[in-house]
């Protein structure tokens, strides 16, 4: 390539970049004749509504948030609009203005760590106060601050303005206390927050894994196969429910399982309990020594009781990735008179690994 065609490669580049890195206009996908106020206003109502939502790095979802999805995800749902994703792209991407002229709906930003990066952003709401999806500190998860804190005094940055300028309406972040809010300790956090959000968000989801076999009796490390799929649902920022179909392949059983099971946990998906009758089709066994060791009772009303742990969860929108660590008992007995703890272990407990996706609807 000549240096011609870099050059204009590198103005197209450029244009490209200056397009986006811009403030927003006036018309937007979900709100096209919002004056200023009323767009300002539309993001801080949205922005309400997570208010409890734990904090979850890389988190875009009413599961997690951390302090850039949380304010793109406030502008994506009153707006339609798409921002960019980090503290620091935020940043360069809004029109820097003073403190003196700050509005609320515009964005505060803040350098947090050790360098000169800009490492956290919040949502301006009025009277020298923010929400912003919090890390660390006496609260996490999204929380109200105010700037006259010793920390933000301290790490404060700068403006930035997403809206063109214009008041709130009524019942906008100018108040001292939006809704019925309490704030009694001028911490920032907002007392009773914590699990105000309200309503049940509904999930779907899929998940597949490998079952390994240490001893190998299925001549293999991978003793075959376990996947799930289900619906489930979420009350307030604690408690989850779900329902799901595990169909299974144990290759050193040599036999199909299908459980049913319920499950139950933390809604941030890292730790679920799950419980259920199973089908089992096949006659199991394990090849000891050559000769085969029977199991029965694989089709049970109780057939299987596990765990799930992911402990990292990747959020994008509405979706949610996750490798986790699956432990599981199965319901399988002996039925040789001799004992061989190595064999009844393996046919009674399946441990896999996988990666599940999970959906809102």
């Amino acid at each position: 390539m000549n240096n011609q065609k870099l050059f204009i490669l590198f103005i197209m580049i450029f244009s490209a970049v200056g397009l986006f890195a811009a403030p927003l206009g006036t018309s937007y996908p979900k709100a096209p004749r919002a004056t200023p106020a009323e767009a300002r206003q539309m993001v801080l109502d949205a922005a309400r509504k997570y208010i409890g939502t734990p904090y979850v790095y890389g988190g875009y979802s009413s599961r997690g948030l951390d302090c850039s999805g949380f304010v793109c995800l406030s502008f994506a749902d009153a707006l339609g609009v798409t921002m960019p994703r980090s503290a620091s792209g935020l940043h360069s991407w809004a029109q820097v203005i003073s403190m003196s002229n700050i509005q609320p709906g515009d964005l505060i930003f803040f350098r947090t760590g050790n360098t000169n990066s800009i490492t956290h952003v919040g949502l301006y709401v009025g009277n020298r106060r923010f929400l912003h999806a919090a890390s660390a500190g006496p609260q996490t998860g999204v929380i109200y601050s105010s700037l006259d804190e010793q920390y933000y005094i301290n790490t404060f940055a700068s403006v930035g303005r997403a809206l063109p300028a214009g008041t709130t309406v009524s019942g906008g972040g100018n108040q001292r206390n939006p809704g019925n809010q309490r704030n009694p300790d001028n911490q920032g956090n907002t007392g009773s927050t914590r699990n105000t959000k309200s309503g049940v968000n509904l999930l779907v989801g899929a998940g597949f894994a490998p079952t390994w076999d240490f001893m190998q009796y299925s001549g293999s490390l991978i003793r075959g196969y376990s996947s799930q799929i289900g619906f489930g649902a979420e009350f307030g920022p604690w408690l989850a429910f779900g329902v799901e179909v595990r169909p299974e392949y144990d290759g050193a059983l040599k036999v199909f399982r299908l459980p049913f099971t319920l499950s139950w946990g933390n809604n941030d998906g890292k730790l679920r309990f799950f419980a259920g009758p199973v089908l089992d089709f096949g006659d199991a066994s394990l090849p000891v020594d050559g000769v085969p060791r029977w199991y029965s009772d694989g089709t049970s009303w109780l057939g299987t009781i596990g765990v799930t742990w992911a402990p990292i969860v990747f959020n994008l929108s509405r979706h949610e990735f996750a490798p986790y660590l699956e432990g599981a008992w199965q319901s399988y007995k002996s039925e040789s008179p001799t004992s061989n703890v190595s064999a009844d272990f393996t046919a009674s407990f399946r441990v896999s690994t996988g990666l599940r996706w999970r959906m809102s609807l």
